[in-house]
């Protein structure tokens, strides 16, 4: 605080910043407080005249009592005005007070005996305008503030004042440290997220090479390569860890390449082709197809220039909490999953789910595969993965199936009577057959050879008559039919019908059901037994010098005994190779070769001896003048009764050799044969080079023949024809005598013919396909036969089927007898299969 004089003798008090306020409010609040410059006159001046009261102490005068006594003169109570005058009248008057100077819009007197209380030593009381009301009497609470001056508060001050500046400089140093620090952190996750997705690229490539590897079965061999990818692996992730260690300034086309060989550019690979990638772990670098994701692995970066496609494996447990049930374990694996603690028998029953099958050698479904091409040979089971087939191409053999539906009889579209198209329902993509409107629509020219396994359970009167017609119009023909009879009672009865024929593009083909009879009622006489895959065909390039050719029986006979049939050739692709013997009984061959062929003899019997003992189609070989049985096949007789008798095989055929066909009737039998051009009564017939294609035939084992309640049960077999490489009837192990193995790739197609006797209420004859490294077979063609026709002795079933076959891929027949036993087997000629093979 600090203290000046002027030329006038006024003091001027100069007031520091710090200092504190103690402030005290009256109920009726402040009115006006403002700011005053004290400027204080002379201590020693005196009140000049001599009657004016002595002041006490503390500037209180004599004359005032109570709290009046500590406010200032001009605040105290005035006498009335009479009092004034009196005064006045007296001569009593006091000179002004001293004068208090202020900058504001009113000054307040200061007086130091204003207050009762003892001034401050460091500081100095000042007083405000107040307005405590209207009743002009002061109050006690009057507002008082006191500023307080301290001492040494400058220093104090200016120390704070450089400290604050030193920390506020620390903490622009910690902001740019942690700053620093945040990048650096930022730099080296990024490092480490970039390391971590090339290790697990590095993993999945070689487990995926490492699997492959695995299927090698030269052992030698597989220990090399083993140690060499185990090589790469530990030197990817040296290198790995070096790049790591580098500056973060690592070019992206370097990260791109897998860090391999950082030095080498992308001038090093020649322009790749869109599904390529240039790979910088060759030496010198060079462009590669891109990877496709495996199944069961999902994709998650796409093939670039300069990196290869990069799959991550499927969570399946993740993304299906209970796909293996609420208490089984679910465990992920390498494009599958595990259900721990389930029996084989319950996964293999289709635990897996769809797109999912049971792998029995590692113990875990799998992700059913995906061909590239979308072309699929198999479809995906639930114990075995989907074959995938190459492209068609310049391909010499291709084959297809499919499934055939009864139309709905409350569609009214079609009826029994007159006749009707079966729905067909392809399983397969196929790149020379597509369905369109229930029928088969060829893409390529080529020749043909369907086979139809079907069941019926009807009572129609009469008969039911299914046909294959080529080409749905009025100009159609039909290439093949049989006639299914009436039966005594309501049982399932089965036939195999099968054609061939040279196609073109846009030709059709379809099924064809009808009765003679219009009272047939399709929705109550008429129901079809759901096999699988019951249709099945395949198609012959021209490029294979396959010949097709289809006869007719030339007239109608009446016959009591043997008969041997008569043809008339409808169409052949080439007349040299194929012809009619002179008496035009048999069909005579000009080049050695294989052939697949068909006889369906519609017939009309009276007689009991008939049914007794039924009709017997032969087949025979005529070679150098001496006839060979090649099959027997037998058919239930049936009295005033319709029917159909068929027989279909495959052999090896020598330049000059016949073959023709015999029908077996009972004695007193009277047998009326058809012909006529309906199809009823058609001989089918393709030849095809040995070049490209190979047969065996085999009959049923004498010594191992399953009877009494036969349920899923193997046949065995033993070889009549001559061994093939490319086919063989495995002759040790457990599948000795049971399966037949293919040594090449190709199409098969089997004709398999049964004759026993039993009570079962339905017979199931089921042809299993089995791949070399899976363990569980699939079906890949069934027929069944019903119950044995009334006065019978003996029952027959047929089983067709055309299928892709690779390398190491077996096949075998099994037996079920559902509700009943199988009491006898006819083994030789009459239990026979025949087997061809065609190169692909």
């Amino acid at each position: 605080m600090t203290f000046c004089s002027d030329d006038q003798g006024e003091v001027r008090l100069f007031i520091p910043v710090v200092f504190t306020i103690a402030a005290y409010a009256s109920p009726h609040g402040i009115k006006a407080l403002r700011g005053v410059i004290f400027v204080m006159r002379g201590a020693g001046e005196s009140c000049p005249g001599g009657d004016c009261a002595a002041r006490a102490p503390n500037g209180t005068s004599r004359d005032c009592k109570g709290v009046e006594c500590k406010l200032p003169l001009r605040l105290r109570h005035k006498s009335r005005p009479g009092s004034r005058a009196q005064g006045a009248q007296q001569g009593e008057a006091c000179p002004e007070p001293a004068r208090l100077l202020r900058e504001a819009e009113r000054a307040a007197q200061f007086l130091a005996e204003d207050f009762a209380y003892p001034a401050s030593e460091l500081g100095v009381q000042l007083t405000c305008d107040l307005k405590p009301g209207e009743n002009e009497v002061p109050s006690e609470d009057a507002l008082i503030l006191q500023l307080q001056l301290a001492k040494g508060q400058e220093k104090f001050v200016e120390m704070l004042k450089s400290q604050q500046k030193i920390i506020v400089d620390l903490q622009q140093k910690l902001a740019e440290q942690q700053s620093t620090l945040i990048s650096q952190q930022r730099e080296i996750l990024e490092q480490q997220r970039k390391m971590y997705e090339q290790m697990d690229l590095i993993k999945v490539q070689y487990g995926m090479l490492f699997d492959t590897v695995k299927q090698m079965s030269f052992q030698s061999l597989h220990e090399d390569i083993q140690h060499y990818f185990e090589a790469q692996l530990q030197g990817l992730q040296n290198q790995v860890r070096n790049h790591l260690q580098k500056s973060y300034s690592v070019h992206k086309v370097e990260v791109d390449a897998k860090v391999i060989n950082v030095g080498e550019t992308l001038l090093d690979c020649d322009l790749c082709e869109s599904d390529e990638f240039c790979n910088f772990q060759k030496t010198p670098s060079r462009c590669e197809k891109c990877t496709l994701c495996p199944a069961g692995f999902f994709q998650m970066s796409e093939c670039s220039a300069n990196a290869d496609r990069i799959c991550q494996d499927r969570d399946e447990c993740f993304e299906s909490p209970n796909i293996c049930g609420e208490r089984i374990k679910c465990l992920n694996t390498p494009g599958g999953f595990r259900c721990l603690g389930i029996a084989e028998k319950d996964a293999a029953s289709g635990l897996c789910g769809e797109e999912y099958f049971f792998n029995k050698e590692m113990q875990e479904c799998q992700a059913c595969l995906e061909c590239e091409d979308g072309i699929v040979a198999f479809p995906c089971s639930p114990v075995t993965d989907t074959v995938c087939s190459a492209d068609s191409e310049n391909k010499l053999s291709e084959s297809w199936a499919a499934n055939i539906i009864l139309p709905s009889a409350k569609s009214g579209t079609a009826q029994v009577y007159p006749g009707l198209n079966l729905k067909i329902k392809g399983k397969l993509h196929c790149e020379v057959v597509s369905v369109e409107d229930n029928s088969l629509v060829f893409r390529q020219h080529g020749l043909m050879w369907t086979d139809l396994n079907f069941a019926v359970k009807h009572n129609c009167r009469n008969f039911l008559q299914l046909s294959l017609k080529l080409n749905d119009t009025e100009e159609g023909c039909e290439l093949s039919g049989v006639r299914i009879e009436q039966p005594e009672g309501k049982y399932f009865q089965s036939t195999s019908l099968s054609s061939a024929a040279e196609v073109e593009p846009s030709q059709t083909l379809s099924l064809f059901l009808k009765s003679p009879n219009q009272f047939c009622n399709q929705s109550k006489d008429v129901n079809i037994y759901d096999l699988n895959a019951p249709l099945s065909l395949f198609w012959l390039s021209h490029d294979t010098g396959a010949v097709a050719m289809s006869a007719q029986m030339s007239t109608a006979m009446h016959y009591q005994t043997n008969y041997r049939p008569t043809f008339k050739v409808i169409s052949v692709s080439d007349p040299y190779m194929l012809s009619l013997s002179h008496d035009g009984r048999a069909i005579k061959f000009t080049e050695t070769g294989v052939i697949k062929f068909v006889f369906h003899q519609a017939l009309y019997s009276m007689g009991h001896t008939c049914v007794r003992e039924g009709f017997s189609l032969v087949s025979y070989i005529n070679r150098n003048g001496t006839n060979r049985e090649l099959m027997n096949m037998y058919k239930s007789g049936v009295n005033y009764r319709d029917t159909s008798i068929s027989a279909s095989g495959a052999t090896k055929v020598n330049s000059g050799d016949l073959l023709s066909f015999e029908i077996l009737s009972p004695a007193q039998c009277n047998v009326r044969y058809f012909g006529d051009s309906s199809g009823i009564s058609m001989l089918s017939l393709i030849w095809i080079p040995s070049a490209v294609s190979t047969a065996i035939s085999a009959t049923v084992s004498v010594t191992r023949l399953p009877t009494g309640a036969v349920r899923n049960k193997l046949l065995d077999f033993t070889q009549v024809s001559a061994s093939e490489k490319e086919i063989q009837l495995i002759s040790s192990g457990e599948l000795a005598q049971k399966y037949f193995r293919f040594a090449e790739r190709g199409v098969a197609s089997i004709a398999f013919n049964l004759k026993l006797i039993h009570s079962c209420n339905v017979l199931k004859v089921t042809l299993n396909h089995l791949i070399s490294d899976q363990m569980q077979p699939t079906a890949v063609g069934q027929q069944i036969g019903g119950q044995m026709p009334e006065g019978s002795i003996w029952t027959s079933v047929s089983l067709r089927s055309s299928f892709e076959v690779h390398n190491g891929t077996l096949i075998s027949i099994s037996l079920d007898c559902v509700r009943g036993r199988i009491n006898q087997i006819a083994h030789e000629h009459s239990t026979s299969i025949s087997i061809l093979w065609i190169s692909s």
